[in-house]
């Protein structure tokens, strides 16, 4: 079993409000690059959908319920249909995408009892709480040629990682590294 958490960032290292949803001064970052920045399995997860589980904290699963259970294709058909986990101590039902459990319990002890793998997307506090607990195997960061100047970051100290590879996806880049 491993952990991987994705995220959007920006060159400064911002992974807020990428979609602009949330209203801050820099949101948006990622979609002035076009739809076509975003659109797709840009985080190379292939079978992760079908054989693993995808981690969300709350605000990020009320986001993506909302969005991806009206879409279809092959990337959004894929994503409904996947397993997904909501680590969330104040949402009643998750009922409203498919395949979404709510977690119970302490979450790092939850995910140290997974079997599957872990695909953590967005939900930047379940990311850092994983981290401070040495849960998380692989980061894969798409970052975009912007520079937000302020916005929450992914990392809060200091961290060395393993470069495994790094491609272009559109305008973007997708950078995959390993925890040492």
């Amino acid at each position: 079993m491993s952990v991987i958490v994705v995220e959007f960032t920006t060159l400064d290292g911002v992974v807020e409000d990428p979609d602009g949803s949330g209203g801050t001064a820099s949101g948006g970052w990622a979609f002035r690059h076009g739809p076509e920045a975003v659109a797709g399995d840009k985080f190379r997860l292939g079978p992760l959908l079908e054989t693993g589980v995808l981690l969300f904290g709350r605000t990020t699963w009320e986001l993506f319920a909302k969005l991806w259970p009206g879409r279809s294709g092959e990337f959004p058909d894929r994503l409904n249909a996947a397993a997904k986990l909501v680590a969330s101590r104040t949402l009643p039902d998750v009922s409203a995408w498919q395949n979404s459990v709510l977690l119970r319990g302490e979450l790092a002890d939850a995910i140290v009892e997974e079997e599957r793998d872990v695909v953590v997307i967005g939900s930047v506090g379940i990311a850092r709480q994983l981290a401070r607990h040495g849960l998380v195997d692989e980061y894969r960061l798409l970052v975009f040629p912007s520079v937000a100047g302020e916005g929450r970051r992914l990392f809060e100290d200091a961290v060395d990682f393993d470069l495994v590879s790094a491609t272009q996806a559109g305008p973007a880049i997708l950078s995959t590294y390993r925890t040492r």
